[in-house]
């Protein structure tokens, strides 16, 4: 059942995602917010975002923030119970052991990616995800990619048969970027941000992201088994260079030294179910001028590849009849997004269906309150899904190592 109220109790705010939670007001949840953090820059920038919000122009937020600044976050959180939904962002090791006792205490989880960074962590995941069955708690972490329309319609294109065929590989590169502008202000990275054995390496992190897009893609609305379904086949590792200008130029802080070599960028090769997977996880300083991060992927089927690439979908059909199925697809799609079409070899999508990145974590919030209203719609592929994973995303780092 779903509790009277839905209180938020944010946790540690050390990364900028908590705030695009609070991006706008949801129906149904209090305007009140317990906040436990350390006094420092870290709670100070996540009230400066949350202040934004409430001030702005258009559409300003009304969030009232009961803040508890402390040393002992989870601690006093456990023990004082603010509120029935903790929210994790920031540092990732130790995440998963800050969501078993929220778990343990009776809340719902709402928690960034990753929630674990080492392989040696997946039987607390599991014991987390057990657990949260166990109590009827949801646990559930936030996948924001999801909701970019480009990848739903790929999903989409992917899961027909007539069109797609069968799968035969996958290829998917992501870049992020060090220095950027979120929620109309620059970001500033805390030092920890740059310690791998405390936020890890690239694919460990972000990559989380792209290792669950093809997976629901590739095998949409069907539990994975980590245990038998995945073989790690291969992986590298590299720095991305910044020297002490830079450095201190998104931390605020001085570098020790002329320059760090930041290992953040990852290639992992894998089999899932059988089917060649390669992913490139990378990271650079900043992006090109009018441009953000990339995610590009191809899926290739027996019938047609479905490619994503410079945000724009394509579908290279192998037969008259392929195309022939693509266009009643896209002809169908329209129902749901007006105005989808198909240009040659491209699927046009109207502007007003690419919200952004930031809208997508009020999306995903909202697919979590109803999964609180109605813990049975979460659907059962969701948990053994986020075992196959973090299994990716840990082994996959250290296949890189070896």
């Amino acid at each position: 059942m779903m509790p009277a109220a839905i209180l938020l109790v944010v946790v540690d705010p050390g990364h900028f995602h908590a705030t695009l939670i609070q991006r706008e007001m949801y129906p149904d949840i209090s305007p009140r917010v317990a906040v436990y953090g350390p006094l420092g820059p870290e709670l100070l920038d996540y009230l400066t975002r949350v202040s934004a919000f409430n001030n702005r122009k258009d559409n300003p937020t009304r969030w009232e923030l009961d803040i508890h600044t402390t040393n002992n976050a989870m601690e006093r959180v456990v023990k004082e119970k603010p509120g029935n939904v903790a929210i994790f962002t920031g540092r990732n090791r130790g995440k998963i052991d800050k969501i078993l006792a929220a778990l343990n205490a009776g809340m719902n989880v709402f928690a960034d990616k990753p929630w674990i960074i080492d392989s040696a962590d997946m039987p607390k995941l599991e014991q987390a995800l057990k657990l949260a069955d166990d109590r009827g708690l949801i646990a559930y972490d936030i996948m924001t990619e999801r909701f970019e329309i480009t990848s739903i319609l790929q999903r989409e294109l992917v899961r027909d048969e007539t069109i797609f065929g069968k799968l035969e590989s996958v290829e998917a590169k992501s870049i992020h970027h060090v220095m950027k502008v979120v929620a109309g202000m620059p970001l500033k990275r805390p030092t920890w941000f740059f310690d791998i054995v405390e936020y890890g390496e690239g694919l460990a992190d972000v990559g989380t992201h792209v290792v669950d897009l093809v997976q629901w893609t590739a095998f949409p609305d069907q539990p994975l088994d980590h245990r038998k379904d995945i073989e790690i086949t291969g992986g590298k590792r590299w720095p991305l260079v910044i020297d002490a200008s830079q450095y201190k130029q998104v931390t605020g802080e001085a570098l020790n030294k002329d320059r760090l070599e930041y290992f953040c960028n990852n290639t992992v090769t894998y089999k899932l179910r059988g089917v060649p997977v390669k992913l490139d996880i990378l990271w650079n300083w900043e992006a090109p001028a009018g441009q953000g991060d990339v995610y590009d992927a191809v899926f290739r089927g027996t019938k047609a590849d479905v490619d994503l690439r410079d945000n724009q979908l394509y579908v290279k059909t192998k037969s008259p009849e392929a195309k022939v199925a693509l266009t009643k697809r896209i002809a169908a799609l329209q129902t749901h997004w007006p105005g989808v079409s198909l240009e040659n070899d491209r699927i046009v999508i109207p502007q007003q269906y690419h919200v952004g990145h930031e809208a997508h974590f009020a999306q995903v919030a909202k697919k979590l309150f109803e999964y609180l209203k109605d813990p049975k719609a979460l659907p059962s592929w969701e948990r053994p899904g986020m075992l196959a994973k973090y299994y990716v995303s840990t082994k996959g780092v250290e296949a890189a190592g070896r």
